[in-house]
């Protein structure tokens, strides 16, 4: 039976070892647990379709990754997982101009042709707006986008191990090191047909040591947790305010809100009173009523990116059986499950859903 190691466990990795236990090969998924990984802190919200970025390379990914949730999520069902943190609540896209609504909307409608899970889209006014999420001040009108969703990491990262394992994957916690074809974790050297590298934010450790820099930086972000009592919050809509923040909501009175992005910080993972005070001052100029609210936590988390801010996916140059997966950046938790099974079929030798070679390193 060939083997694989796959090395990284957010959730591109997880996502890598799912659908390679899927095929009945031998797997193992290895995971360092560093305190500041992407996954562990990310709330991730299933909106691409209404972003003004125009790289389409980076467009099909996160299309097809918001595409694939609902089949995932109910494969993932059927094996038991049924904790993914995964909603589809629709999104409101907050704006004060009507005449950029009409432009946003207009947008939504023409991506809309290839991409019908966009479900519905209307402008709704102020009132409307604040109905369906109550904390939204009185001055914002939006798009309502049907088929956005919201995805707790965690939840979903665990789902796919969870799934892997019953698979017959196997998980290690432990550092990795790639010797002469084999990985060497916790003193015990793993002989493998071939490695899949999805580390993340510390992805070019392993590449830089095998004499490839696959040039991975990384960027902190801190997100906030407010805790709202007595409403019920699990049916409120991702919100996506003009600016590049967010808010959205979990069935527990979790209301979320980020994110910063800060340069420079290596792998600082300290929580920053000019990082709380940026997310307090923008969370409540759209929504004045979490100024009372409890706050629960702040996570920090690193997302890892790659020249371009473009994913790269392929082999690790000058290898043929080291696989290579990095660079989702903020866009993480909508692609990462898709682009973990498009790795899955790229190592396996299938034919992928897309042409990876457009994201091949150089």
């Amino acid at each position: 039976m060939p083997s694989y190691i796959v090395i990284g466990g957010g959730i591109l990795g997880a996502s890598t070892a799912y659908h390679l236990a899927k095929e009945n090969v031998q797997v193992t998924l290895v995971d360092r647990k560093d305190l500041g990984q992407a996954t562990d802190a990310a709330a991730g919200i299933i909106c691409p379709w209404i972003s003004q970025r125009r790289n389409k390379k980076w467009y099909e990914l996160v299309k097809n990754g918001a595409k694939y949730y609902n089949q995932l999520v109910e494969e993932l069902k059927t094996l038991g997982e049924t904790s993914t943190g995964y909603k589809q609540v629709g999104a409101i896209a907050l704006h004060k101009d009507e005449k950029k609504l009409q432009k946003m909307l207009e947008r939504a409608i023409e991506k809309r042709e290839d991409a019908p899970e966009i479900g519905e889209l209307k402008i709704l006014t102020a009132e409307e707006t604040k109905a369906l999420f109550p904390l939204i001040s009185e001055d914002f009108s939006s798009l309502y986008v049907e088929g956005a969703a919201r995805v707790d990491g965690r939840a979903m990262r665990d789902a796919l191990i969870g799934g892997a394992q019953k698979l017959g994957a196997e998980i290690i916690y432990g550092n990795a090191e790639i010797s002469n074809g084999s990985v060497l974790v916790n003193g015990k050297l793993l002989s493998t047909d071939r490695i899949v590298l999805t580390a993340g934010a510390w992805g070019n450790e392993l590449p830089l040591k095998l004499g490839a820099d696959m040039k991975v930086s990384s960027q902190k972000a801190q997100i906030m947790h407010f805790r709202i009592e007595n409403e019920a919050t699990g049916d409120w809509p991702v919100v996506l305010p003009p600016t590049n923040q967010y808010l959205l909501a979990f069935d527990d009175g979790r209301v979320v809100a980020g994110s910063t992005y800060e340069e420079n910080t290596k792998f600082d993972i300290s929580v920053t009173e000019a990082g709380k005070l940026e997310l307090i001052e923008k969370s409540t100029s759209i929504a004045k009523l979490l100024e009372t609210s409890l706050i629960e936590e702040v996570r920090v988390g690193f997302r890892p990116y790659t020249p371009e801010f473009l994913p790269i996916i392929g082999k690790v140059p000058g290898f043929d059986s080291i696989y290579f997966a990095n660079g989702l950046g903020a866009s993480g938790l909508t692609a990462g499950p898709f682009v973990g099974a498009e790795l899955a079929r790229l190592a396996l030798g299938e034919k992928t859903v897309l042409d990876l070679s457009a994201y091949a390193p150089v």
